[in-house]
């Protein structure tokens, strides 16, 4: 399930400066991780960010674990 969750995180040059966000949004994974550390709730996420989904959030937050464990996540890249 995790690499599905994954799946939804892509880098592309163009879009965020090449930051991680959620595929089919301009989302960083960041702007949710936060959103998340603040306390927000999931409807409250997809209130605030209209173009994201609850398995985006979630892959959002599979990629932060990822991240802490300092494992290497192959990113999907854009073409």
């Amino acid at each position: 399930m995790a690499d599905e969750l994954l799946a939804l995180v892509v880098v592309d040059p163009s879009v965020g400066h090449g930051q991680a966000y959620i595929r089919g949004t301009r989302v960083p994974v960041s702007v949710v991780l936060d959103c998340l550390a603040d306390g927000m709730s999931g409807e409250e996420i997809v209130t605030e960010y209209p173009s994201l989904t609850v398995a985006g959030i979630r892959a959002a937050a599979a990629y932060g674990a990822r991240l802490a464990r300092e494992d290497l996540v192959p990113l999907h890249t854009v073409p």
